[in-house]
Formats: C-alpha cells, structure tokens, sequence
C-alpha cells in the first residue's frame, strides 16, 4: 500500500451536524427490513446528517443498484440526535443495518462486542482497494490488529480566525503556533483591538486531547487517562486561568444564551461588538464552510492549526466518518462492494463532492477537485500543504467512560472560567475523578 500524496475535499457540516428531515430517504422503524423482490440481494444502510447529505447518499445509492442490478437498498435516514439511540436498539435485537455510517467515538463498542465484521481479509484480497489511500487514515478504523471501519471522509483541527480584523491591525498568524506563541497572539489582539479568545467552547475534550499530544501525552491510555500524574491537566487549564485573570479569554456568560457548537452563534461570527465576539474558533476543518456562510459579509476567515508545544506531535488527521459492515450480515459479498465503491469510484464522489470529508483514495480526491467551490480550494491546500506533511497518527478511539470523563472536564473547565477554582485544583479533580470513571467500567 502506498501513501495518499494529496487530499481534496471537505466535509460542509460537521461530523454531527444535523437537521430535521421529514419524508426524504426511506427509514424503517427498529428491526423492520423490506422485502427484496424476486432474487434481489438487498442492503439495509444507515446514517445519519442533513437534507444535503441524505439526498447525496440516496442517489450515491441508485448509482451503484444500476451498476450493480439485483442490489436494492433499504435507506435508514435518522437525525443524529435519534440516530444513536436506534443503533443501539437494533444492536440489543441482533439487529443491526448491513451496512453502518460509523462514528470514532463508537467504533471500540461496537467492534470490542462483536457486532462489526472484520474488514482485513477484503483489503489484503483486494476485493476493497486502498492502493491510493493514506494507511495512517485506514488504520484509524483499526481496534486492535482487525479493521473494523473504513474512513469515508477525513478532516483535521483547525482554528478559525477574523483574517480581517487581524490584518487590518498587523497582526500575523503563522501555522503551527506554539501554545507560547499562540498566547503572545491573543494578548496582541486584545492589546490592539479588545476581541478576546475563545479557546475550544464546543470541541469537548479534543483541544486537551491534542494539547497533550503536543506533550508526548495520549488523553486515554490502558485504561486510564494519560500521564503520570494530574501535572500536564493542571498545566492546560492554566491556559484558561491566565486568559480569565488578564482578560483575553472570553467570560463564559456570553454562552448562557447560545447554543455552544452552532456556527451561526459562535463568537467568532455573532455578537455586537468585542465584549462578545471572539477572534478565533477552535473548530474543524469541514465546519468552514459553515463559518463562513454565517460570518458578517466583510469578515475573511483565516484557517491555521491548533497550538501545541509540539504541532508536528500533535496535529493529525481525523476520520469524520467511516462505514461498517454488521457480522452478521447475509449480504458480505454485495457490501464489501458497496464500501469499495464509495472508496474508488468517482462517479459516486462527484455526487457526493466530499459532503463527509476528504474521500479516502487520493485519486478520487484530485478527480473531483475541478468541481470544488472555493471553501474546498482552501481546504484542500489546507489539508495537503499545512497538516498531512506536520502530523502524527490519530490516538486510539475512546474507551468505555469516556463521555463521563469528559462530562467531569466541562464542569471543571466551566468552574475555571466562572474563577471558581483554579487551574491547579481543576487538573487534580479531573485525573482523580477521570480515572475513577475508567477504572469502574473495567471492572
């Protein structure tokens, strides 16, 4: 196998974005399938997204049932919000859809219960070709030594900021800013202009998870948080408690009444003047597209990485999406195809023009090139000309917890910066309570 060179594409929502969808796709209630006709091998699919993504999908699809006659699907469209608690239900009645829109976060329940199947013998026989894919990326769908997921988009950190704003005041950004550098930048821009920083408001753990990467660190690892001790924890938050105590960071109240991970609301693109606005967003790279539509008509944004003290540590690629295969599909032959049809056939892509993320195959990647708007231009050099040469692979998925562990961090990200406790008390609780969790669901 050898190495992608190049990525192209973006995804234009994020991994979780999603909106109401009513009589479009053909779901089917928990554990109801359709009949195929005659000799019809048919495929139960689901996933999950927005109207954009699900009418892709659907005619992605019927591409392949007329390149591929006796294949019908059965569609299962759900709401991200409800999508979930249906996979769940199906998996509990030995259930499952033959073919599952996958997400990181997931990938270890389901492959450590053994309902995925195990795609290694498909990519060593060749029936699923990932010549021209990145193996950092492939691996990515890997749990233990089997892969379990196939990467159907990938994106990367990437902080936002009001390229205008910082240009008309002279202040430069370059990539790879260390979390020193980085910090010089906020103070100039709050010296300067009085927008302050926000730092990672809706990222979840993934600014900490990257951030000790910088330091050598995984966020989880063997079964606990990394680390020897709560140090490197109580470091990252006194990022937070010396942007509150001098005044560049962002008071948390402008938050009480917006919805935190809504582009629209963000900081960066909503408010009436500094006290409420933000000059960056810690985000990823298929929300800029987002961004953007929601930004004021005379604002450019700038895309660059997030800070560490080592960027080439830790910035990384990262999966939005991957499919897998239930193992107790009866139709192995027809969805192996369709995976390596969504990988290798441009066709399909240039009906999907990267709606999940950079499509995993380079090749396909520079066929649909020519047909990208602007934002996927600048995404695209983004992706192959600032992270792919400065990254390291992907951390392992989560382990089981690890939504609690990271319940724990925003409540003591939150008592931060209300400055109800320090930085040094906030790293202390969260190692002890983090590992606590961990270790209870080993038990």
């Amino acid at each position: 196998m050898r190495k992608a060179k190049r990525w192209t594409a973006f995804a234009l929502t994020g991994v979780l974005a999603v909106t109401a969808l009513a009589g479009c796709g053909s779901s089917q209630s928990d554990g109801e399938k359709k009949e195929a006709k005659g000799g019809d091998k048919q495929l139960t699919v689901s996933w999950w997204g927005n109207q954009v993504r699900n009418e892709g999908t659907q005619k992605a699809l019927d591409l392949f049932a007329e390149e591929n006659p006796g294949v019908t699907f059965d569609g299962q469209f759900s709401e991200g919000a409800d999508y979930w608690n249906k996979l769940a239900t199906s998996a509990a009645g030995g259930n499952l859809p033959d073919v599952i829109q996958m997400d990181y976060a997931y990938l270890d329940q389901y492959a450590s219960s053994d309902q995925l199947l195990d795609l290694t013998p498909y990519i060593e026989n060749g029936d699923i070709n990932v010549e021209n894919c990145d193996e950092g990326v492939l691996n990515s769908g890997k749990v233990g030594d089997k892969l379990y997921a196939l990467c159907i988009g990938v994106n990367a950190p990437a902080l936002l900021y009001n390229k205008t704003l910082l240009e008309d005041n002279g202040i430069e950004i370059k990539d790879n800013m260390t979390t020193d550098e980085f910090i010089d930048v906020c103070r100039e821009v709050y010296e300067k202009t009085g927008y302050k920083t926000n730092i990672s408001y809706g990222i979840s753990v993934q600014y900490l998870e990257c951030w000790l990467r910088g330091e050598g660190i995984p966020l989880f690892e063997d079964g606990k948080l990394g680390g020897d001790s709560s140090k490197p924890y109580e470091e990252y938050f006194k990022i937070y408690e010396e942007g509150i105590t001098e005044g560049w960071h962002i008071e948390s109240s402008v938050y009480a009444e917006r919805t935190v991970g809504a582009p629209e609301q963000d900081t960066l693109v909503y408010g009436s003047g500094p006290d409420t606005r933000s000059w960056c967003a810690f985000v990823y790279s298929n929300q800029l597209s987002a961004y953007k539509n929601a930004a004021p008509d005379d604002m450019e944004i700038g895309i660059t990485t997030w800070p560490s003290d080592d960027p080439l540590k830790s910035n990384y690629l990262k999966p939005s999406q991957f499919f897998s295969i239930s193992k107790d599909t009866e139709n192995v032959e027809e969805a192996i195809k369709l995976l390596d049809f969504w990988t290798n056939s441009v066709e399909c892509n240039e009906i999907l023009l990267g709606e999940r993320g950079v499509p995993l195959s380079s090749e396909v990647s520079e066929a649909i090139l020519p047909k990208l708007d602007e934002n996927g231009q600048l995404v695209t050099s983004y992706i192959n000309d600032v992270v792919t040469p400065n990254s390291s692979p992907i951390d392992p998925p989560y382990p089981d917890g690890s939504s609690e562990v990271t319940d724990t961090y925003w409540k003591l990200l939150e008592q931060i910066c209300y400055g109800e406790i320090s930085a040094e008390e906030a790293g202390k609780q969260l190692y002890e309570e983090g590992n606590k969790i961990l270790a209870s669901k080993a038990e």
